[in-house]
């Protein structure tokens, strides 16, 4: 298309003419083909932020342009006044307002979307001259729109003006004006408000203002107390805006301007106002039940949000209003009522959520009283939140299945989002009714499980269940009397639905600890949760609440282990749970075998694994292809997370009464742990599996992952692998270079680096996959940002625990430290991150490893220069204070050759950014050189210097940094 060619060649400054903007509109709308519409797009970015867009932006405002053109002349006159305002002189204020004044006035009847924008230019001069160049700026607009003339109707007048003074706050919300600035220009508009509010209650109160009239005006009060405007002097509009709720037109703009204004932070000062707003809002209660008969769910939940947010921003001032409580009650019972409003939440209603911050918020006021002012409230409230318990019990009752089935997933999804919010509301509810709370619930629970009489939902059930769960999966609720009759009510509950098993399980799950400390009751639910394993809709219930019986209770467990296992076994051969809960699966038995004798967990571990270990011996003899990858990938996850739990020396889990019993008491038993001695049996299988896999990231990580988690877990048990692993790990990362055993050499540096007898393997493989990374860096290793990122984790690692391994004269100390400025250059952040740790782990070592104080000395610069070019805007903001470290340790440890290097690097013109002065370069130097005690101080120089070298200092950007 032969418009594209002219757009797309690389612009000079006579490009920017109107007719090459339309042409590039053109495009942008109508070009089929999206690289021509990327093209003009970019192109016309360029044009608006040139000079030329000042002659172009008024002729494509032209009355004979469409509409588009039109609006891209509007946004490009905005972009220059918000943007380039500094570009234009003083004496040019005048003739631009008078011409934006005109434009407005002009489009008042024509193109909306226009009109905004011009309206939006406009108030971006404003904010830019007001007070000084231009004081009383909103009393002018107001006057020039009410003059007569122009040809223009008065209503339009009126709409445009409107939609001026809307946009005015909103366009000083999101401007770019330099912080001193910002506080002028708010104290200026909140003067202005004189001028506006009598304007708009006029409006309002007008019987033959049109419906369009009196929706901008509430839309321009919205706007306008969102400045902190003093409520008490809005109280007359605000009051108004409750009239309008009545007019199903206005409703919704109504509630937002009520919402807006009740919620400011300013407002709690106004305590009479508020006082007269509560009648207001519970005379909404007759319009909220007729809502609520003719399922109107927009009206419902528009009255929600305005009693919600009075109850919510005021509750402390409202409550202190002594002689005012029973309207500030009726308030509460108000929200009680939403709370509990008919329905289904999310398909018959969506208003109830909203209110369970409130009761959060009011309990907190409550509690905060002093005790005996606490006392009082207490009296009046308690018996409150006993009943919202009953309430929010009843909104987390599942509909009937037949209802539920006819439920999209989207709609069970939010479901189970809100009875998580009712289980966090239970939860934070206890801490003010106590135990009280928990025997309410139980009661409860036995008068329905024991009543013979009338027949009781499953539903009905399941939510005092859920309740209990609340509670007890965050609370300590060992000292609770009622526990005991719930272990012994759960058997007696007929289970004959899957969410009711669920919460039955979860339940179990919450009281693990407690169960830890009543052993005797372990006979009464763990045949239940065995039972439920076997059952797939049950999965991650089932499993979730064996894993936490076995991390709680693994010392009471031996008498049950044979059958645990044998369950265990079943479920896993017969894949019934997906891969993540066969993980959580071998995690429980890891956490079960613990605590057995160590030939009983030789056994266990045998008969366990072998069918496993038989179907890697077949796999490894297979052709590599996607599924057995999957099948090898499975098999290793499930050895991973089984050594990652079983670990027979903790002896720190102390009972409930401080003392260990004496059985975690006694010393680990001799001999070689059972995680090694199955690891050395596996040990030639895994070295045959990687052998054909080790190409695959994915496998090798996850054979990465099970000596891992097995060191993690033994620590120095782990010490007979440690040289054939160390010899395993050299030879695969020599094959084939990847981060996972990096990560793993890693973690045997920081463990086995400081012994003796570990320390020649240690140091050899060290050596080597140092070595190999070298040479990646001398090909290329850029396309390797996670293997860079490791190594420098290791490096930094091993200069932490065994800074004598830099002495050896097989590790090229010149060429790693050279390796870490090239990553300092790197784009990925968490790379950087790692190389800056690798230089503040390095720098204190200048003084005892003479390799590392000779490459300092030597190279030292460029890595001043590289940090440099990093602050400068070479890497992300993100990062300044991984560099600001780099520079303290410089400071710290080699003072007198950073004032050199500071002053030799930052001598070229230009470097490290255009935008910098010499001055500013040499005050940043100083800055930098007197701070060797204040890390804090430091990073707030990098900040405030990056800001200088990427022209952000005192815009918007800074104030968020």
């Amino acid at each position: 298309m032969e418009t594209s060619v002219g757009i797309a060649s690389t612009p000079d400054a006579l490009d920017f003419t109107v007719d090459n903007v339309e042409k590039a509109l053109h495009q942008l709308y109508y070009d089929p083909n999206i690289e021509n519409k990327n093209l003009a797009q970019k192109w016309l970015m360029q044009a608006q932020v040139s000079p030329q867009a000042w002659q172009f932006c008024w002729a494509l405002l032209s009355p004979d342009k469409v509409p588009e053109i039109q609006y891209f002349g509007a946004s490009a006159l905005h972009t220059k006044i918000s943007r380039y305002w500094s570009d234009i002189p003083t004496d040019q204020y005048e003739s631009l307002k008078s011409q934006l004044f005109s434009q407005i006035a002009c489009f008042s009847s024509g193109s909306k979307m226009v009109l905004t924008r011009l309206c939006v230019a406009l108030a971006s001069l404003a904010l830019n001259t007001m007070p000084e160049a231009w004081p009383g700026a909103v009393a002018e607009m107001v006057r020039v729109f009410q003059e007569e003339g122009g040809g223009v109707d008065g209503r339009a007048r009126c709409l445009a003006l409107l939609e001026l003074l809307t946009v005015l706050p909103e366009e000083f919300q999101t401007s770019r004006l330099p912080q001193y600035r910002k506080g002028q220009v708010r104290g200026a508009l909140g003067r202005e408000w004189g001028s506006v509010c009598p304007l708009l209650q006029q409006l309002l109160r007008r019987t033959d203002s049109p419906g369009a009239v009196k929706a901008r005006v509430l839309r321009c009060l919205s706007s306008w107390v969102l400045l902190d405007v003093p409520l008490n002097e809005s109280e007359g509009l605000v009051h108004d805006c409750f009239s309008a709720l009545s007019d199903p037109e206005l409703f919704d703009t109504a509630v937002e301007a009520i919402v807006n204004a009740i919620s400011q932070p300013d407002s709690q000062r106004y305590v009479n106002t508020l006082l007269k707003l509560v009648p207001r809002v519970l005379a909404l209660q007759d319009q909220l039940r007729e809502a609520v008969q003719n399922g109107d769910m927009e009206t419902c939940h528009g009255i929600c949000r305005i009693s919600v947010t009075l109850g919510e921003n005021h509750s402390r001032t409202l409550l202190e209003q002594v002689d005012h409580w029973q309207s500030f009650l009726a308030l509460v019972n108000m929200i009680m009522f939403c709370t509990g409003i008919p329905g289904h939440y999310p398909v018959n209603e969506t208003t109830s959520s909203l209110t369970l911050t409130f009761w959060y918020t009011l309990q907190d006021e409550i509690m905060s009283f002093e005790s005996e002012k606490q006392a009082v409230y207490l009296q009046v409230y308690r018996p409150v939140y006993f009943q919202l318990v009953d309430v929010l019990l009843h909104k987390a009752q599942f509909p009937s299945d037949q209802e539920y089935a006819s439920w999209s997933s989207d709609e069970k999804e939010q479901f189970r989002i809100y009875r998580v919010d009712i289980s966090d509301t239970l939860m934070y509810v206890y801490e003010m009714l106590g135990a009280e709370l928990l025997s309410n619930l139980y009661d409860k629970l036995g008068r329905l499980l024991t009543n013979t009489e009338q027949p009781t939902s499953w539903q009905h059930t399941e939510a005092l269940l859920y309740g209990f769960q609340s509670i007890a999966e965050t609370i300590d609720v060992n000292y609770s009397d009622v526990i005991p009759g719930l272990i012994g009510l759960i058997p007696r509950i007929n289970i004959n639905n899957v969410q009711l098993a669920d919460t039955v399980m979860f339940t179990i799950g919450a009281l693990a600890e407690w169960l830890a400390d009543h052993p005797v009751m372990l006979s009464s639910v763990l045949p239940l949760v065995l039972q439920a394993l076997g059952n797939p809709d049950l999965s991650v219930s089932s499993v979730s609440t064996l894993k936490k019986i076995c991390r709680e209770c693994k010392y009471d467990l031996p008498p049950y282990a044979t059958n645990i296992v044998a369950v265990s076994q079943e479920v896993l051969i017969k894949q019934i749970h997906k891969t993540s809960q066969c993980m959580w699966l071998m995690q429980a038995l890891g956490f079960l075998l613990s605590a057995l004798p160590v030939e009983d967990i030789l056994r266990n571990l045998h008969s366990l694994i072998t069918p496993y270990i038989q179907q890697l011996e077949k796999l490894a003899d297979e052709t590599p292809n996607p599924s057995n990858k999957l099948a090898i990938i499975h098999i290793l996850g499930l050895l991973s997370n089984l050594f990652t739990t079983l670990d027979i020396s903790k002896q720190d889990d102390e009972s409930a009464d401080g003392s260990a019993p004496p059985v975690k008491a006694t010393p680990p038993p001799p001999g070689p742990n059972p995680v090694v001695v199955v690891l050395q049996q596996v040990f030639a299988l895994i070295q045959k599996v990687l052998s054909k896999w080790l190409n695959d990231s994915q496998v090798v990580e996850a054979v990465c992952a099970i000596f891992e988690k097995s060191v993690k877990t033994l620590l120095h048990d782990f010490a007979p692998m440690v040289s054939q692993l160390s010899e395993m790990l050299g030879q695969m990362y020599s094959t084939i270079p990847q981060a996972s055993a990096l990560d793993l050499t890693r973690q045997m540096v920081h463990i086995f680096a400081s012994e003796t007898d570990h320390f020649p393997p240690i140091k050899a493989l060290f050596e080597l996959v140092t070595s190999v990374t070298l040479s990646i860096f001398q090909q290329g290793p850029r396309d390797h940002p996670d293997i860079v990122d490791s190594f420098m984790q290791l490096q930094a690692q091993a200069l932490k625990r065994k800074p004598d391994l830099f002495l050896s004269e097989n590790l090229d100390v010149k060429a790693v430290f050279h390796c870490g400025i090239l990553s300092l250059k790197f784009p990925e952040a968490p790379t950087v991150k790692s190389t800056c740790l690798f230089f503040t782990e390095l720098l204190p070592h200048c003084l005892d490893v003479p390799p590392l104080a000779r490459v300092v000395q030597e190279d030292g610069k460029l890595l001043v220069q590289a940090v440099l070019e990093g602050i400068g805007g070479g890497a992300s903001r993100n990062l300044m204070d991984q560099f600001a470290e780099v520079l303290f340790s410089l400071n710290k440890n080699c003072f007198s050759l950073l004032a050199v290097w500071l002053k030799e690097a930052l001598q070229p013109p230009g470097f490290p950014s255009s935008r910098i002065t010499p001055e500013q370069k040499d005050n940043f130097s100083q800055q930098i050189l007197r701070e060797r005690v204040n890390k804090r101080r430091v990073k707030d120089i990098v900040k405030e210097f990056t800001l200088l070298c990427r022209g952000l200092h005192g815009t918007e950007y800074a104030a968020e940094y």
